[in-house]
């Protein structure tokens, strides 16, 4: 099976492609094995282009995610206060006048979502977009242009502007197996003998991998 350290996973047929994890330097991104992201022409350049205001709070991805061109994700550092009669942030101005000798004396409220946390196996449509906080559970599909404004659960198809639920991917006790199983945490041997099972949704061959294989 390919490492997960190969910087393009196609190299020879495309740059355009990459696991992501190898161009990652901000310790507030962190991205599992496999995922990749299909960045045109400068797909190192995620973590600039395609991540706004990665400074206190954090971008987690799981392993085997696809992300495709366009995706963007904003961070909790991105907000503004919103408690006073402005949004403005005057805290900028580093002092301020005769109320606050220094701008840490006033109130401002910054809202923060807390980290954007994603699953495993998430599939990001063209040009979708991630806000602050929100959560993607493992193996959910965010459609193309899609604006995520809250939590997506597992396995579950999302779109439109605000994303809303389409459909589930499988019925409820196909998922729930599915996240017991957790394939992606497996020996990569053992994904690499089981990739017709993981592709052809054979879910019987997860589970007696899972008894048996281990």
């Amino acid at each position: 099976m390919l490492s997960p350290d190969t910087p393009y996973p196609i190299g020879k047929t495309s740059k355009k492609v990459i696991f992501l994890k190898n161009f990652i330097t901000n310790p507030n991104i962190q991205v599992g094995d496999y995922t990749y992201f299909h960045g045109g022409d400068s797909p190192e350049s995620f973590e600039k282009r395609n991540v706004a205001f990665a400074f206190s709070s954090q971008l987690i991805i799981g392993k085997f995610c696809q992300i495709a061109f366009g995706t963007k994700f904003i961070l909790s550092d991105a907000n503004h206060p919103m408690n006073g009669f402005s949004t403005f942030p005057f805290f900028i101005f580093g002092k301020l006048g005769d109320d606050c000798s220094q701008w840490a004396d006033c109130a401002f409220d910054l809202p923060n979502k807390g980290d954007t946390v994603i699953g495993n196996d998430v599939w990001f449509g063209h040009e979708s977009l991630v806000l602050p906080g929100v959560k993607i559970g493992d193996g959910a599909i965010i459609g193309a242009r899609a604006v995520v404004t809250k939590d997506v659960a597992p396995y579950t198809i999302v779109g439109g502007n605000p994303a809303e639920i389409i459909r589930k991917r499988f019925p409820a006790p196909v998922i729930e197996q599915l996240l017991n199983i957790r394939w992606w945490d497996w020996d990569y041997d053992a994904i690499t003998r089981h990739i017709s099972a993981i592709a052809g949704a054979d879910i019987q061959a997860l589970q007696d991998c899972e008894r048996f294989c281990f």
